[in-house]
C-alpha cells in the first residue's frame, strides 16, 4: 500500500521531487507516517504553513534531528519562509537549546541556502548595542513575561545566583528578542515549541504558555502547534506539553 491521495498531494506540495528512501525500505511505515502527519494531522487546526513550518524547525533543533531540520527546512524555503526567518529560528535556539547543541544546525542552514544561491551573510538583524542591549532586553522580557513577575524573580533570586536574572535580561531577551526579522508573538510560538520538544521543561513551558497569552497567542494557537509537533517529537512530550497548557490556560 502507499500513503492515501491527501498524503500523497500533501507530501509533494511539501517537497517537490523528493523520494524518501525509506519509501523503498520501509513503505510500511511512511504508509502510516504520511497519512498521519501530511493528513491527518496536518488537517488539524488553522496555522498556516509558514507558522507550522517555522515552529516545526525550531523543535528540530531542540530535538536534535538534523537530517529531518534539513528535509523540513527546504519545504519551508518552498512554502515561502524567508532565509532572514530561518536564520532568527536557528539564533533563537541558542539561549534556549544551547551553542553545543545548535552549531550543526547553523552549518546545515548555511548549507542549504548557499545551495539555493543566497549570499551570506544576511543583512543584520540586531536592534541593541553593548550599551542598551541590558536595558532593552529588561523592557522587552517585562512586556513578554509581565513586569510584576521580572520584578519577583529579580527580588527573589539568591543574590550568588542574581547574575542569571541579568543575563537573561540582557542575552536571552535583549540579545534576541529585540532582533527584527520575526515578530515577538512568532518568536514565542518558536520557544514553546523547543521547550515543549526538549523535554523536562515543565516549568519554562508553563511560564512561556503564559507568555504566550501575554503577547496575543490564544489556547486554540497553541493547542494547534503543539499538535503540530506530534508527529515528530512523539506523544510523551506532546501530551507533558499539553499538561502544562491546561494548567496555565485551562479550557
Amino acid at each position: 500500500m502507499a500513503p492515501n491521495e491527501q498524503a500523497r498531494k500533501k507530501h509533494y506540495e511539501l517537497f517537490p521531487g523528493y523520494v524518501s528512501t525509506l519509501a523503498v525500505t520501509d513503505p510500511e511505515l511512511i504508509e502510516t507516517f504520511d497519512n498521519f502527519a501530511f493528513d491527518e494531522v496536518l488537517g488539524h487546526g488553522s496555522l498556516d504553513a509558514r507558522t507550522r513550518l517555522m515552529v516545526q524547525l525550531a523543535s528540530m533543533i531542540a530535538s536534535q534531528a538534523l537530517r529531518e531540520y534539513r528535509v523540513i527546512l527546504g519545504a519551508a524555503l518552498t512554502a515561502g519562509v524567508t532565509p532572514i526567518e530561518v536564520k532568527e529560528i536557528v539564533y533563537q535556539a541558542v539561549p534556549y537549546v544551547g551553542m553545543a547543541k545548535v552549531f550543526d544546525f547553523i552549518h546545515a542552514t548555511n548549507d542549504v541556502l548557499t545551495e539555493r544561491g543566497v549570499e551570506l551573510p544576511l543583512p543584520p538583524q540586531s536592534t541593541t548595542t553593548p550599551g542598551n542591549r541590558a536595558e532593552n532586553g529588561l523592557a522587552v522580557e517585562k512586556q513578554i513575561v509581565g513586569s510584576d513577575l521580572v520584578e519577583k524573580l529579580y527580588a527573589s533570586s539568591p543574590e550568588d545566583q542574581l547574575h542569571i536574572q541579568h543575563y537573561l535580561s540582557a542575552n536571552c531577551f535583549g540579545d534576541n528578542y529585540t532582533r527584527t526579522g520575526i515578530d515577538i508573538p512568532t518568536r514565542e510560538l518558536l520557544t514553546l515549541s523547543m521547550l515543549v520538544s526538549l523535554g523536562g521543561c515543565d516549568a519554562q513551558v508553563k511560564g512561556h504558555v503564559a507568555a504566550n497569552l501575554n503577547v496575543g497567542n490564544n489556547r486554540a494557537r497553541l493547542i494547534d502547534v503543539v499538535t503540530q509537533l506530534l508527529p515528530f517529537i512523539g506523544y510523551p512530550r506532546t501530551l507533558n506539553g499539553l499538561k502544562c497548557l491546561n494548567e496555565v490556560a485551562p479550557e
